[in-house]
C-alpha cells in the first residue's frame, strides 16, 4: 500500500508554527513600540529605562549591567533621538553620555529590522583610541542581546584584517584617521545606506586638528541621516553644523542653568608657584600623598616621558605610570589597564587621557602645565568626581598666567580657589635631577627635549594674555630639570634677531654701547674670544660642574651649614601630615589639605623626626633576589657592585630545582614526596617496603631477560653478517675462475693431501677480512678498470696460496709458469 502525502504535510506545518509565531511576535513588539515612541513627549522628565518604549534585547542588557536610572543628559537625550531628530548635547564630564547615544544606535536599528546584509548602519567618531576602546566595551556590554555586529577601527592594527571584517559590521566605533583610510582603500566598505552618524566629543573632532580628516568623511556619507554630537563643552558654531549637514538640531545643554560647569562634588584649587619650582612642588605633593590614585597632566609627550623617567630614578615609594601618544597601541593599552585596576598609583599623561576615559576611583588631578583653554581644564579635572563621588584637583600656576587663566575660568563657570604650600613640607630634588643628568646623558637629552617642548608649545598659544615665552625664567627653569644650561631654541633666537634688526639705529647703538660697558665692568663675558677655541675651553665653560656627590649633599647644605641628620629628604615625607593648606568655604575630609593651625600634623611631623638614623638613610636599600632565602642589603659601593657581576650573585642564591616533564608538558620535580595522608592510607611502612622490594626486583628480572633476548639477537645478527661475507668472497672467487681448491692442483705427491679442505677453510677465514678490507681501499683510492683490479687480485691470491703451500711440504714446488715462479720468489723473500 503506498504512503499517503497527509503526514509529511502535517509535519511541515508543525515546522513552520515557531518561525510564524516568532516573526508574528516580533512584528507586534515594532508595532507597539513605534507606537509609543510616536506618542513620547520628550519635555517629561523621565527617571528610569524602564519608562522608555525599549525593545526586549536593549533592556535585558540594560539590566544585565544594572543600568537602571536615567541621568539628566540621558532623559533629555534619548527621547528625541528615538524620535530620529539630530541632537547637540552637551552636559558635565562623568554624567553618562556614552550611553545618551548608544541605546538610541541599537534601538533605531532594531527597529528598522537591520541585518548583516544592510550594510553598515551607525558610524561613531572619537578623537582618541583610548575613548574609542572604551566606548566599544560599553557597547559589547549593553547589546549582547542584539544580533548586530560591531567593529572597532582604529590605529595600531593591521590594516588587512580589518578590511577583511568591514563588509560584515554594521555598527562601528573608530578613530577619524583610519576610518578615513577604510573609506579610501576598503571597496567593501560601503556606507550608502547609514542611518547615524555619532560624533563623541564633537567639540575635540570639530577643531582644527581633525577639521580636514572629518570633512573628507562627511564627503562620503550620505545627507539622509540621523546626526548626534556630545561633548562635555559643546560648539555651537554655525559653520561647524552646516559642515555636517545638520538638520533642525536640538540642543540638549543640562548644566547651562547650572551655577557650575564642574561637578559640585568636586573641590578645585590652584597653586601659584613660579616654573622652576614646579617639580618640586609636584614630587613633594606625591611623597605626601602615597596612598592616592592620582592623575599627573602635562603639555607634552616629552615632558611625560622625562618627569616619569626622573622621578623613577627618585623612587618616591609609588608605583608610577606614563601615557602619551607616541607609545605603540599595545602599551597604551596596558597602561591603562594597569591604572584601572591598581588602587595607588601616579599615571602622567598628556590630552590624550584627558576626554572620556572613566578610571575609576580617582583621588587627584594635577595640571603641572597650565591647560591651553578653559573647555581643556574641564575636560581634564573631569577624570575625577565621576559619577556623583568626590574628587578633588589642582592647577599649577604660574605667576605670569594666574590672572589670565583665572579671567577664563570664571567666564565658563569654574569656581576654584587658591591653596598654599607648607614650607616645612617643601622638598627640593634640583640638586638630585642634576647629578642623575651629569651622570646619566640619555636622562639629560630627555630633558633638553622636554624643555624645548614646553617652551614651543607655550609659544604656539594663541592667548598671550596667559602664555607669553618672555615673562618666563628659561634659564632657572632649565637649572630645575638638572641641565647644565638652557638649550638654544630657534624660533626665539629668529624673533630677537628680527626685532634687533627692526630697531631704530640710534637704539641699537646705545644697546651696543651699554654691552660694551658692561664687558668693560666685568658684569658680562664676550662670547667671542680671539683664537681658536678648543673642547677644553668648552668644558670650563660648562656650568654646573660643582654639583655635590650623593653622599656629600646630605651633609652639608647650600650656605655650608651641616645638615640634621634626623631631617633627611626621605624622612621628611609623612602621609598623614598636611602638604598644601587653604581656607575653605567647606569641609574638604582629605589628609593633603589642611588649615595652618592643624596641630596634628605639627606633632605628626615631630614625631617624624624622631626617627632612628638607621631608618632614615636614603643610600641603604633592599633587593630581593630570586632563589635567595634573605633579601640583600645594599649599604655600601662594594655591595652595588655586586649586582652588576652574575658569578658573585650565586652565592647568595639558593640552589635550584631539576625539573620533569611528562608527557602532557607538566613540569615536575625530579623528586617529589608523597602525602603523608596518602601514605599512611597504603599501609604499614614495612609492608609498603616489602612490596616496593617486590616490585623492583620484578622489574629488574625482566629487564635481565630483555637484556638477555637483546645480547642473543646482537650475535645472530653478527653471525649473519659473516656468512654473507664468506658467502660474498665466494661469489668473488668463481666469477675470477680460479677458486682456492684450484690452487692445490699442481700439487702432486704425498704431500699433497697433508692440508685437508677444513684447514683451508679456515685459513680462508682468516685471511678473508684482511683482503676485503684491501678491496674496499683500492676501490675507493683508485679509478683503475674492473679488469686491472681483477688481475691484481687474482695474481695476488695466487701468491699467497702458493707459499702457503710450500710452507707445508719440504719438497720444492715445480716451475711450470711464469706464476709459479713469481710465487715461489715471494715465498722464499717472506
Amino acid at each position: 500500500m503506498a504512503p499517503t502525502d497527509e503526514a509529511p504535510r502535517s509535519r511541515k506545518a508543525v515546522d513552520r508554527n515557531p518561525r510564524k509565531l516568532k516573526q508574528t511576535r516580533i512584528e507586534t513588539e515594532l508595532t507597539t513600540i513605534n507606537q509609543q515612541v510616536e506618542a513620547l513627549d520628550p519635555k517629561i522628565r523621565l527617571e528610569s529605562f524602564s519608562q522608555l518604549p525599549l525593545s526586549e534585547p536593549t533592556a535585558s542588557g540594560l539590566a544585565a549591567v544594572h543600568f537602571k536610572s536615567l541621568t539628566d543628559i540621558q532623559s533629555r537625550a534619548i527621547p528625541y533621538a528615538l524620535k530620529g531628530r539630530d541632537i547637540l548635547g552637551a552636559a558635565k564630564t562623568g554624567s553618562g553620555k556614552t550611553l545618551a547615544f548608544l541605546v538610541p544606535v541599537l534601538e533605531n536599528l532594531y527597529r528598522k529590522k537591520w541585518a548583516e546584509y544592510d550594510g553598515l548602519g551607525a558610524l561613531i567618531l572619537s578623537p582618541t583610541r583610548e575613548l574609542a576602546i572604551q566606548i566599544f566595551e560599553v557597547l559589547r556590554k549593553v547589546g549582547r542581546n542584539h544580533s548586530f555586529s560591531a567593529g572597532l577601527v582604529i590605529g595600531g592594527k593591521s590594516l588587512k584584517e580589518e578590511q577583511e571584517r568591514l563588509g560584515r559590521m554594521n555598527i562601528l566605533v573608530c578613530t577619524p584617521g583610519r576610518m578615513l583610510q577604510h573609506l579610501d582603500q576598503t571597496a567593501e566598505l560601503d556606507v550608502y545606506n547609514l542611518q547615524m552618524l555619532v560624533l563623541d566629543e564633537a567639540d575635540r573632532i570639530m577643531d582644527m586638528g581633525f577639521q580636514q580628516t572629518v570633512d573628507a568623511i562627511v564627503e562620503h556619507l550620505p545627507k539622509t541621516r540621523q546626526t548626534l554630537l556630545f561633548s562635555a563643552t559643546q560648539t555651537k558654531k554655525v559653520s561647524d553644523l552646516a559642515r555636517l549637514s545638520l538638520q533642525d538640531p536640538e540642543y540638549v545643554a543640562v548644566h547651562e542653568t547650572a551655577s557650575s560647569a564642574t561637578p559640585s562634588t568636586l573641590q578645585q584649587h590652584y597653586i601659584v608657584t613660579p616654573l622652576h619650582e614646579k617639580l618640586d612642588t609636584l614630587y613633594s605633593f606625591i611623597r605626601s600623598n602615597l596612598k592616592s590614585k592620582t592623575m599627573v597632566f602635562l603639555s607634552s609627550g616629552k615632558q611625560v616621558r622625562f618627569v616619569y623617567e626622573s622621578l623613577r630614578h627618585l623612587q618616591p615609594g609609588i608605583p608610577l605610570l606614563h601615557l602619551h601618544g607616541r607609545q605603540k597601541q599595545g602599551g597604551r593599552l596596558d597602561i591603562t589597564t594597569r591604572f584601572t585596576e591598581t588602587k595607588h598609583a601616579v599615571l602622567f599623561s598628556t590630552d590624550v587621557a584627558a576626554r572620556g576615559l572613566d578610571f575609576p576611583a580617582v583621588d587627584w588631578v594635577i595640571q603641572m602645565d597650565c591647560p591651553e583653554d578653559a573647555d581643556t581644564y574641564i575636560h581634564r579635572v573631569g577624570r575625577t568626581a565621576r559619577y556623583e563621588r568626590d574628587g578633588r584637583a589642582v592647577l599649577f600656576l604660574d605667576p605670569s598666567e594666574e590672572a589670565g587663566m583665572l579671567k577664563c575660568l570664571e567666564q565658563k563657570k569654574v569656581p576654584i580657589e587658591q591653596i598654599n604650600v607648607r614650607a616645612k613640607k617643601q622638598q627640593s630634588v634640583k640638586d638630585q635631577l642634576q647629578n642623575m643628568c651629569f651622570k646619566d646623558p640619555e636622562l639629560k637629552y630627555l630633558g633638553q627635549k622636554a624643555f624645548i617642548s614646553y617652551v614651543k608649545s607655550v609659544y604656539i598659544q594663541k592667548n598671550k594674555d596667559i602664555f607669553n615665552v618672555k615673562n618666563l625664567a628659561l634659564d632657572e627653569y632649565a637649572a630645575s630639570l638638572g641641565l647644565p644650561g638652557a638649550p638654544r631654541i630657534k624660533f626665539i633666537k629668529g624673533e630677537d634677531s628680527k626685532i634687533q634688526k627692526n630697531q631704530p639705529r640710534a637704539l641699537r647703538y646705545t644697546s651696543s654701547s651699554d654691552e660694551e660697558s658692561d664687558q668693560e665692568d666685568g658684569t658680562k663675558k664676550n662670547k667671542k674670544k680671539d683664537g681658536v677655541r678648543t673642547k677644553y675651553d668648552r668644558m670650563f665653560e660648562r656650568r654646573n660642574q660643582d654639583v655635590l656627590a650623593d653622599h656629600y649633599a646630605k651633609l652639608i647644605n647650600d650656605d655650608g651649614t651641616m645638615i640634621d641628620q634626623s631631617k633627611s629628604i626621605q624622612g621628611d615625607a609623612d602621609e598623614d601630615d598636611d602638604f598644601l593648606t587653604v581656607k575653605r568655604r567647606f569641609e574638604a575630609g582629605d589628609r593633603a589639605l589642611g588649615d595652618d593651625g592643624d596641630g596634628e600634623s605639627d606633632s605628626s611631623s615631630a614625631s617624624a623626626s624622631k626617627k632612628p638614623e638607621a631608618t632614615m638613610r636614603k643610600d641603604v636599600r633592599v633587593v630581593k633576589i630570586s632563589d635567595a632565602s634573605e633579601p640583600l642589603v645594599i649599604d655600601s659601593k662594594r655591595r652595588e657592585k655586586l649586582l652588576k657581576s652574575k658569578k658573585k650573585l650565586l652565592k647568595y642564591k639558593g640552589h635550584g630545582t631539576k625539573l620533569l616533564f611528562d608527557e602532557e608538558g607538566n613540569a615536575h620535580n625530579a623528586y617529589e614526596l608523597e602525602d603523608e595522608d596518602k601514605f599512611r592510607a597504603g599501609g604499614d611502612a614495612d609492608t609498603q617496603r616489602a612490596k616496593f622490594l617486590d616490585a623492583e626486583a620484578e622489574k629488574t628480572r625482566a629487564a635481565d631477560i630483555e637484556d638477555k633476548e637483546v645480547a642473543k639477537q646482537k650475535k645472530r645478527e653478527k653471525k649473519e653478517k659473516r656468512k654473507a661475507r664468506e658467502r660474498e668472497l665466494a661469489m668473488e672467487d668463481e666469477e675470477s675462475g680460479d677458486g682456492g681448491v684450484a690452487v692445490l692442483a699442481p700439487y702432486e705427491g704425498d704431500q699433497a693431501g697433508d692440508m685437508s679442505m677444513s684447514d683451508y677453510d679456515e685459513n680462508q677465514r682468516e685471511s678473508s677480512p684482511r683482503e676485503n678490507k684491501k678491496k674496499r681501499t683500492q676501490g675507493r683510492s683508485f679509478s683503475d678498470s674492473d679488469s686491472d683490479v681483477d688481475d691484481k687480485s687474482r695474481k695476488t691470491k695466487r701468491s699467497k696460496r702458493s707459499y702457503k703451500t710450500k710452507s707445508t711440504s719440504d719438497e720444492p714446488v715445480e716451475v711450470n709458469t711464469l706464476e709459479d715462479l713469481e710465487a715461489l720468489a715471494t715465498g722464499l723473500l717472506g
